[in-house]
């Protein structure tokens, strides 16, 4: 089975990268829907509201654009595992309960996995790397 690692690595950052995509783009599209996350980070008790929903929104969208490619993937892991802490921190401290984390909680650890494991073979990382790049 070990022979479509590299297969399985590239169907998880497509699926995860579209993912998220989709998950924020009408965020982007739409300053409602911006205003309606707003509400919801200030319903939760986030720290600023009006920046971390911006921030929260475009990290998701970038880490999206970024695993696709797998691109600068480590680094995409890294801002995928930190976003998801904030998320999991904020809804465990309005209280939901580890079914209802267990969606943000998986995404650390799928980043993580990202950041240290990289995009696998068939990544833009792997042929920059090849081609001497310093951060792929």
């Amino acid at each position: 089975m070990s022979r479509f690692h590299d297969l399985t690595l590239l169907a998880l950052r497509l699926f995860l990268g579209a993912f998220l995509i989709y998950g924020v783009w009408d965020n982007i599209t739409s300053a409602a829907r911006m205003a309606e996350f707003e509400q919801f980070l200030t319903s939760i008790r986030c720290p600023l509201p009006p920046v971390s929903a911006p921030v929260s929104v475009w990290a998701q969208f970038i880490v999206g654009v970024l695993l696709i490619p797998g691109l600068w993937t480590r680094w995409a892991g890294l801002l995928l595992a930190a976003n998801f802490v904030a998320a999991v921190v904020l809804l465990a401290g309005v209280g939901q309960d580890f079914r209802q984390l267990f969606p943000p909680a998986i995404l650390i650890f799928v980043g993580l996995c990202l950041a240290s494991g990289g995009a696998g073979a068939l990544s833009l990382d792997k042929l920059l790397k090849g081609r001497g790049h310093r951060y792929a």
